[in-house]
């Protein structure tokens, strides 16, 4: 079992015994792709997902770097902080494999926080506007989140 995502198509195909077993629209970042520390940008290339974080948690639960803030996401809350980059629900946290390209040095994809999470309903999907990571709906995020186990490798394609 494997994930490939497409930057150009904004999709994330969960693969097994070489056949697409389920499809979820994703949002990857406004800056396009790049390995660069402080690009903003998604990186390519093979990864694995390092760690999961926010099992149990309620659909919704904010996090803050990868902690449980106790709030779970509303429009008041949104209201409250606008400038929020919204860290939701669930994180598979990413760590490059190919080393020089996404790992180790200046393009370290685990270094750069680099996550597949949840996000508010209200932000689209299929269109990249995020800060580097890959947003996921957060009923989408959950299901992925139960099926992958930690060391499954994620294939970013441009």
């Amino acid at each position: 079992m494997y994930i490939r995502i497409s930057i150009p198509t904004q999709t994330l195909t969960l693969v097994q015994d070489e056949r697409s077993v389920l499809t979820f629209p994703v949002s990857t970042a406004l800056n396009g792709a790049g390995e660069q520390n402080g690009s903003g940008c998604t990186p390519r290339g093979a990864h694995i997902i390092r760690a999961k974080i926010g099992a149990q948690m309620p659909e919704g639960a904010v996090f803050v770097g990868r902690r449980f803030t106790e709030e779970v996401y509303s429009d008041a809350l949104a209201e409250q902080f606008p400038k929020r980059d919204w860290i939701l629900t669930r994180i598979l946290w990413l760590s490059g494999t190919e080393v020089g390209f996404n790992r180790l040095q200046n393009c370290d994809t685990m270094r750069r926080y680099i996550y597949l999470h949840g996000t508010p309903d209200s932000e689209p999907m299929g269109v990249p506007l995020s800060h580097g990571c890959i947003r996921m709906r957060n009923a989408d995020i959950i299901t992925l989140f139960d099926l992958v186990p930690v060391g499954t490798e994620v294939f970013i394609e441009e």
